[in-house]
């Protein structure tokens, strides 16, 4: 039997999907990444992404 998704659980899946279709975008394009790291956002190359 399949357990129920909670809605918390169905919010984490959808932004995880969301971040690897940027990461892979960003990937094709060649264009950095902002993140937020220490309090600041910075940017990143996507190739350095997991």
């Amino acid at each position: 039997m399949k357990k129920r998704m909670t809605l918390q659980d169905k919010a984490e899946v959808a932004l995880k999907k969301a971040v690897r279709g940027v990461v892979e975008q960003h990937k094709k394009t060649g264009r950095s990444l902002a993140v937020w790291k220490n309090g600041k956002t910075v940017r990143i190359s996507p190739y350095t992404v997991k």
